[in-house]
């Protein structure tokens, strides 16, 4: 990986960085920020929102001060593949900016649109290879990538040791955002679908037993709650499964990432306690 940019932070450093893909056949962006001393550190996988790119995060969530102090390095990839030749449309939630998280399987997608591959299989390596890691992560997001990062984390339980969101498409099978995104991606087959939505793997088992508690963070103001959000679909398939979901409704706060500021902090004490043991 090259690094392009490099910050002295919290007593850590923060680097921007780029690599050649072989899983998306693209240059693929990131930040990583690792903290303060030799390590090695536990590592933080955030997946970040609709139209957002790997500075959103990085520039906007204040994550660093308690990613120095938990002794946690913190890594934000892009949310899609991008550059030319890549398929794209002219919406903000589809295409670029909009990966969704999933390997994409229909046409014009389907050749770089591989995120869920990207972030499981390339992107862990290369942090493990390149950073000092203990090679035990945890995984959460914004929005289309809090999506991510609950999919991801059941889908591939081996991998993470915990995972929280924060304004998670909870369903994407039943709210607008996810149809749109799933009819492109992974075609008309709706059956198809339910193996990238949360809830639904929640309500079929699976990642049963694997995580302890999952955070759930989410404002009552946020104009997306009713429509696309739908936390109230997580806590169902939790109470019905078995499985604890900590859904915390923060009066007053939005979709923005001041609502993510405000309670960063206790996400990443909540992976570092469970990073550590």
């Amino acid at each position: 990986m090259e690094t392009v940019k490099q910050h002295a932070v919290h007593g850590g450093t923060l680097r921007y960085l780029k690599h050649d893909s072989a899983t998306t056949g693209t240059s693929m962006t990131l930040s990583v920020f690792v903290p303060p001393g030799d390590g090695p550190f536990p590592v933080l996988i955030w997946l970040s929102g609709l139209t957002c790119t790997e500075d959103n995060f990085t520039t906007k969530a204040g994550a660093y001060a308690a990613a120095a102090e938990q002794g946690v390095i913190i890594v934000a990839p892009d949310t899609s593949p991008r550059g030319e030749g890549v398929a794209d449309d002219p919406a903000y939630d589809l295409g670029q900016g909009a990966g969704f998280y999933v390997d994409a399987t229909e046409s014009p997608w389907a050749p770089h649109f591989r995120m869920e591959s990207y972030v499981v299989e390339e992107l862990i390596g290369l942090i493990d290879a390149e950073f000092p890691t203990t090679k035990a992560r945890s995984i959460s997001g914004h929005s289309m990538g809090g999506h991510g990062a609950l999919t991801l984390a059941l889908r591939h339980p081996h991998l993470f040791r915990s995972v929280s969101a924060f304004a998670p498409i909870s369903s994407p099978t039943r709210c607008p955002w996810g149809e749109k995104a799933f009819t492109a991606y992974l075609g008309p087959d709706r059956e198809t679908w339910d193996a990238h939505d949360a809830a639904r793997l929640i309500e079929g088992g699976v990642g049963e037993g694997c995580y302890d508690d999952i955070l759930i963070d989410q404002g009552d103001a946020d104009p997306f709650l009713t429509e696309q959000l739908k936390p109230e679909l997580l806590v169902q398939a939790g109470e019905a499964a078995g499985q604890t979901i900590t859904l915390r409704m923060q009066p007053g706060y939005d979709h923005s990432y001041f609502f993510m500021a405000s309670f960063i902090d206790d996400h990443v004490a909540f992976h570092a306690a469970r990073l550590k043991d």
